[in-house]
């Protein structure tokens, strides 16, 4: 069976963390750490909320792929994967957003 995309790009996100720094603009993420990581995915965020507001549906499109790419490499840091995410959306389906919210 076919891999999701965020799976693909996410084995690729990991095979990139050992790479030459130099070399690899996910491995000189990796190198920089998790700081510089959560940085750039708030950069990304604020980037994305700017282009909802002002932007383009295409550079809302291209903004959201870098923030989920950068959430991605994020997620390789901490050692979260992507099907932690899919199963944590799962448990969440048919239960109110307010309703979860208080729960936490």
């Amino acid at each position: 069976m076919k891999k999701h995309i965020t799976e693909e790009l996410f084995d690729i996100i990991k095979t990139r963390k050992n790479a030459n720094p130099d070399s690899s603009y996910v491995a000189s993420l990796f190198d920089k750490g998790t700081a510089k990581i959560a940085q750039k995915v708030g950069e990304e965020a604020v980037e994305t909320v700017i282009e909802a507001l002002q932007g383009s549906k295409e550079t809302l499109t291209s903004e959201s792929a870098d923030l989920l790419f950068h959430l991605m490499v994020l997620w390789a840091d901490q050692g979260v994967k992507p099907d932690d995410i899919y199963k944590e959306l799962q448990s969440r389906l048919g239960t109110s957003g307010h309703d979860e919210k208080a729960s936490r």
